[in-house]
C-alpha cells in the first residue's frame, strides 16, 4: 500500500461546500478521494502537454457512411497508422450513421495528429479525443 501524506489546505467555506455537493453527486465517499483524482487528472494533462513518453487515448467519431469515399478514407487513415491503433469498435447507429471508437497509443503528438486527421475527414459529423495515461507515471 502507498505511504500516505496528510496536508492542510485553507479554502473559502463556500468553495468547500460547493465542492462537497459536487463530489457527493459523483459518488465520492471522501474529499480525499476527489482531490486525489483531481491531482491525477492534472498530472495526466501535464503528461500530454510535455509530449514525453507514451500516452493512450480514445477517438470517437460519428459519421454518415453514405458520404462518398468517407469509409475508404477512414480505413486508409487507420491502415496508415496501424502501429498506433490498438483496436477499433464500429457501431451502426441507424441506417445512415455509424460510430467508431479507436484506442490509440503512442506519443502525445502522434496520437493527436491521428485524432485530428480522423475528426477532420470530410463527412465526419462529430469527433472527440479523450486523453488518458498508461498509468505508469501515476502513484
Amino acid at each position: 500500500m502507498a505511504k500516505l501524506k496528510r496536508f492542510g489546505v485553507s479554502i473559502p467555506a463556500e468553495l468547500v461546500d460547493a465542492f462537497d455537493h459536487l463530489i457527493e453527486g459523483k459518488g465520492y465517499r471522501t474529499r480525499s478521494e476527489a482531490v486525489r483524482d483531481l491531482m491525477r487528472d492534472a498530472l495526466v494533462e501535464t503528461e500530454w502537454e510535455s509530449g514525453s513518453g507514451e500516452v493512450v487515448g480514445t477517438v470517437t467519431i460519428v459519421y454518415d457512411h453514405e458520404v462518398r469515399e468517407l469509409s475508404r478514407m477512414l480505413t486508409h487513415v487507420q491502415h496508415h497508422h496501424l502501429h498506433s491503433i490498438v483496436c477499433t469498435t464500429h457501431v451502426h447507429l441507424d441506417e445512415h450513421h455509424c460510430m467508431e471508437v479507436l484506442v490509440l497509443r503512442g506519443s502525445a503528438g502522434e496520437v493527436r495528429a491521428i485524432a485530428d486527421k480522423l475528426i477532420s475527414t470530410r463527412g465526419v459529423k462529430h469527433g472527440k479525443l479523450v486523453c488518458t495515461t498508461t498509468g505508469k507515471s501515476l502513484a
